[in-house]
């Protein structure tokens, strides 16, 4: 009953009944012995804590992680621990930010705190936005399958390279998955059972995770290149770290691409959207439990993220390309390893789709039919639609790495930084934290860095595209 239950709050009467309740429990201290009220009076969860880790995490995980270990070589192993550990600290506070909005009012949608905070407009607003952001996720995992499924058919024919028969045209390829396999996880009703997917795609990229340090320990350097382009690689990125140490790792270096890889970890950390709804659905749901939820999730994530690009990193050094399992075809394309990785890699965003496509669904429902009941034909709909969008996005746009940094340098800021923080500033009554308090202080320099970095991510790009130089690390 996820979405009709999570579109059946909307209604604006009765909120005021439910705002004192949400405040007295947000600020008033408990007595002990009392039993605190579930935030949402009207739902009770039902999915377990474990499976609320494995739904967020697999939310946060993305493409993002293919790219990682190029980014590294372009900062350096400090400078890119910093970068790392200082976004997933700033995402777990973005989180806590949410979790005390909606608590105080007890809303559980993303875009009804844009309402609350700034009525119609606002709401529509984080709607755009997340619309815009999960699209663009969506997109780039379904432009994994585009281009990693037809080397695992491949590998599994023997060939060393496409002969353009149709079953190795990532098109078709990507259609054949989108209707068997991603629209029926699409369709069902409650996002609390996709947590079974979703633990699944995670050990499967616990899997790709374990592959990547395994052969970090079996892959000479300098590379031995079976296409014998090694040394033009090897110059290019020579050229542009300064140095002539090529299987040295770098501690902290510095380049024109170094800055691009801020955007690139926000990106991969953006899971803002569906924290509400599984926060809706948490069995015993209180937002210290959910708050433990996401920590868990953060820290998962960043555990994984920083192996992945670490070992990725020192097997290959500079010669890393920006997806990580294509540096691996030059050394074998027919390498069962690399096929059981790209296996998993493949399932692992295949069943990531349906649970970003979740909150796309509802952002869009908040707009179309805001006080509409639970109606199969619309759920299926438009879950039909989006699937034939995305798929005509990936089939047509020969390249959109233009196009998911500019969603990067404006969603991800938006997402992490500037509404939670501007949410918090104007929902959280000013009777109980006035407006020069610390907790608010903090949140508006918050929402003010999103605009700084918004404004630095967006620089880059526009130079990028000036200048014509290629600035490539992955995406969420």
């Amino acid at each position: 009953m996820e979405l009709q239950k999570m579109n059946g709050h909307n209604r604006e009467d009765g909120f005021d009944e439910l705002d004192a309740l949400a405040e007295q429990e947000e600020f008033l201290p408990h007595k002990t012995g009392i039993k605190k009220e579930n935030p949402f009076t009207d739902f009770e969860g039902k999915t377990s804590f474990g499976m609320s880790i494995f739904n967020l995490s697999n939310a946060i995980m993305g493409s993002g992680i293919l790219g990682l270990a190029f980014a590294m070589s372009n900062t350096g192993i400090i400078l890119f621990l910093i970068l790392l550990l200082s976004i997933a600290i700033l995402s777990a506070y973005s989180i806590h930010l949410l979790l005390k909005s909606a608590g105080v009012v007890g809303i559980r949608a993303y875009e009804q705190l844009g309402n609350r905070a700034f009525g119609a407009p606002g709401k529509m607003l984080a709607a755009i936005i997340i619309t815009i952001h999960n699209i663009g996720a969506m997109s780039s995992y379904l432009f994994i399958v585009k281009s990693e499924l037809p080397l695992v058919i491949q590998s599994f024919l023997g060939k060393y390279e496409n002969t353009g028969e149709w079953f190795l045209n990532g098109n078709y390829l990507i259609m054949i998955v989108s209707v068997l396999i991603i629209l029926p996880l699409a369709m069902m009703k409650q996002l609390g059972y996709l947590g079974y997917t979703s633990g699944f795609s995670l050990s499967c990229m616990v899997f790709f995770l374990i592959s990547v340090i395994y052969k970090k320990f079996n892959i000479p350097c300098p590379l031995v290149d079976v296409n014998h382009n090694m040394t033009h690689t090897a110059h290019y990125h020579t050229a542009t770290n300064g140095t002539d140490d090529f299987c040295k790792a770098k501690l902290f270096t510095t380049n024109s691409q170094t800055a691009y890889t801020i955007p690139i970890l926000a990106f991969a950390f953006v899971c803002h959207p569906e924290v509400l709804p599984i926060y809706t659905e948490l069995r015993d749901a209180t937002k210290k439990r959910m708050q433990a939820v996401a920590n868990i999730s953060i820290l998962a994530m960043f555990v994984m993220y920083l192996l992945t690009a670490l070992f990725g990193y020192l097997t290959f050094y500079d010669a890393v390309e920006s997806e990580l399992l294509h540096t691996y075809s030059r050394v074998d394309p027919l390498d069962v390893l690399v096929l059981c990785v790209r296996l998993a890699v493949l399932v692992a965003v295949t069943l990531t789709v349906p649970v970003v496509l979740f909150p796309i669904r509802r952002a869009l429902l908040q707009i179309l039919f805001p006080a509409k009941p639970f109606n199969w034909l619309v759920h299926i709909t438009i879950a039909c639609c989006l699937i034939f969008v995305v798929n005509l996005l990936v089939i047509f746009v020969p390249s959109i790495r233009d196009i998911f940094g500019l969603i990067g340098a404006t969603s991800a800021p938006s997402l992490i930084f500037i509404l939670p923080g501007t949410f918090y500033v104007r929902i959280v009554p000013e009777d109980k934290e006035p407006f020069l308090s610390r907790p608010k202080i903090q949140a508006a320099c918050f929402a003010a860095l999103g605009f700084i970095f918004m404004i630095m991510s967006l620089s880059f790009i526009i130079i990028d595209w000036v200048t014509g130089e290629s600035r490539s690390g992955g995406g969420h």
